[in-house]
């Protein structure tokens, strides 16, 4: 299976299409369908899905319970929009043209609805596209459908024609038994897992943390599997769990070998539980309903994403996306299959159809890129990355008109610098005027420790806009706190945000240029230079204490009375000498 993964992936890789699809195509090839290589598919299948467990874990580092609740409207917003609408949708066109009951399309359609967790978030983590708005609405779509899990099957349990099994949990229960789990992890972490890190860390052995790490994942996955439950969910909250831990990236570190590999596993194993011959038999069907997949969950993706106030680029870019099946679907066409709702052939038949819906997101992925990017092309792969630079004292991410400027008063003092930007544009522009600038998205923690960050003296974020959020800032706070940590605010909301940080300086993009422009105004209707400087520091004084007062506040108004109006200026508070 790894002979085959190493072919196929860097054949593919090589071609630009993508690694997951060679993973797919291995698995066919070396399959029963194929060539015979491998036997008990469905065994491998099992320890596979620890794949996805290890993968929701890793998310859930990322995630702190206070973003979560940030994220509600999205995840109980638009992800439930998007299964009900897309499931039901999908249930239609099975009902329709496929000969199905409707019991039987309901059980195939609602699956269906469901996108591909492990695709799309290895995807979004390796762009660094996690902790943008983008990422964070896909994110919250995929844990929602994490979580209608348990209600899918319970929909399905009471659509069954099979003798009720009396081990099974009624539907009830299932949602008890989800809430208990939850609190339980939620306790389980605080008061068992925090203090059980605080122990390795202080006896500092290396393999205690991969053994911990694992324990912990696995724990909490058999936790939910013997309630009948997402095993995915539960590792997925044990890593919130431990995502304000002073040992979270050690833990990040030592996990993510092993979520590689048994993610690519599960993609070998999705590849070889295709039934080649069934599909053979129906190939236009095969075709024409994965088409149809893609183009309902992408219509209907797009739509909530409008209403959800996303723009017309990010929000087909998003559809595109989140078009394909999912992983799950596999095991909901079995619990449907169980439930004697459809016969193995159907399975197999849309496990096809699932299958070929995944094979198509590297090529939407390209399309989807130009959406989000505003037309700008797929990314590069001939420019040089952060790992070939040398060291250097200072590390500036962003080289727009701010970042070159900040690099420039750098570079006139003979400090040495690193320049990376993630607009292949601007790389090629910036070489033509003799700056080295490297491809890469700064934001990441790996790119910049590719960068040198961990013996650079100063971390320089100057994107344009707002994408340097606390939540990006705090991990690259905790992994290089020797470093002076300077920030581009793009306004006074985003200033406001960062001042709960403990950064040595942030800086509003136009605040100096526009106390600037005030003090040409006033020279040029003839106030005297020395009215000008008390006017300027008159401002500067009362926006400090504005800020300070929004800040502990959060709210933009406080401090209002401390502007300058046409009826309150200098003279009407505190009358000039």
């Amino acid at each position: 299976m790894l002979g085959a993964a190493l072919l196929f992936v860097l054949l593919f890789r090589r071609l630009g299409i993508g690694a997951v699809l060679g993973y797919l195509v291995a698995g066919a090839v070396i399959g029963p369908q194929g060539m015979k290589l491998i036997g008990d598919v469905e065994g491998k299948f099992g320890i596979a899905e620890l794949g996805i467990v290890l993968l929701l874990f890793l998310v859930g580092l990322e995630l702190h319970p206070t973003r979560l609740w940030r994220l509600r409207r999205d995840i109980f917003g638009f992800g439930l929009g998007q299964v009900v609408a897309c499931g039901l949708a999908i249930s239609g066109i099975i009902l329709a043209f496929a000969g199905f009951s409707w019991e039987a399309a309901l059980a195939l359609g609602l699956p269906l609805a469901l996108s591909s967790t492990a695709q799309v978030l290895p995807m979004l983590r390796s762009a660094g596209r996690m902790n943008t708005p983008f990422g964070e609405r896909a994110f919250s779509v995929l844990l929602f459908q994490d979580l209608s899990i348990v209600p899918l099957i319970t929909i399905i349990a009471a659509l069954s024609r099979a003798p009720a099994d009396p081990a099974a949990p009624p539907g009830y229960m299932l949602a008890l038994y989800t809430v208990g789990a939850v609190v339980g992890l939620v306790l389980a972490g605080r008061y068992l897992l925090n203090p059980l890190f605080r122990l390795i860390g202080h006896l500092g052995e290396r393999e205690l943390f991969v053994a911990a790490g694992l324990f912990t994942v696995l724990a909490a996955a058999g936790v939910m599997e013997a309630l009948h439950l997402s095993t995915a969910l539960g590792a997925f909250i044990a890593g919130v769990m431990l995502a304000d831990s002073p040992y979270r990236h050690e833990l990040e570190a030592d996990v993510e070998p092993f979520r590689t590999i048994l993610l690519g596993l599960f993609f070998l194993s999705v590849g070889m539980m295709l039934d080649l011959n069934v599909v053979m038999s129906r190939p236009l069907f095969v075709i024409g309903l994965a088409i149809a997949v893609i183009a309902v969950k992408s219509g209907v993706i797009f739509g909530l994403a409008r209403v959800f106030g996303v723009e017309t680029r990010p929000a087909l870019a998003l559809g595109l996306l989140l078009s394909q099946g999912g992983e799950f679907g596999f095991v909901l066409f079995a619990q449907a299959r169980a439930a004697q709702l459809i016969q193995p052939e159907a399975a197999s038949l849309f496990g096809a159809v699932v299958t070929l819906s995944m094979a198509t997101t590297p090529f939407l992925m390209i399309i989807a890129r130009w959406f989000n990017r505003g037309g700008t092309g797929p990314e590069r792969d001939d420019l040089d990355g952060p790992s070939a630079a040398m060291p250097a004292s200072a590390i500036v991410v962003g080289y727009g008109r701010f970042g070159q400027t900040v690099a420039q008063m750098l570079m006139a003092k003979a400090v040495s610098v690193t320049l990376i930007d993630v607009s292949a544009t601007q790389v090629d522009r910036s070489s033509d005027f003799g700056s080295k600038v490297f491809y890469g998205d700064g934001t990441r923690l790996d790119l910049l420790r590719q960068a040198g960050a961990d013996d650079a003296r100063t971390i320089v974020f100057c994107m344009d806009g707002d994408p340097v959020s606390p939540e990006t800032l705090k991990p690259v706070l905790e992994a290089f706190p020797h470093a002076a940590i300077l920030v581009r605010a793009f306004d006074r909301r985003h200033l406001i945000r960062l001042n709960r940080l403990d950064l040595a300086g942030v800086t509003r993009e136009v605040f100096e240029s526009a106390v600037c422009m005030g003090r040409k105004a006033l020279e040029a209707v003839g106030v005297a230079d020395d009215a000008i400087d008390r006017a300027e520091a008159e401002y500067r004084k009362r926006d400090a204490l504005r800020l300070t007062e929004q800040g502990k506040s959060g709210d933009l108004h406080s401090g209002k009375e401390m502007m300058f109006t046409p009826e309150r200026s200098i003279r009407t508070v505190e009358p000039e000498a």
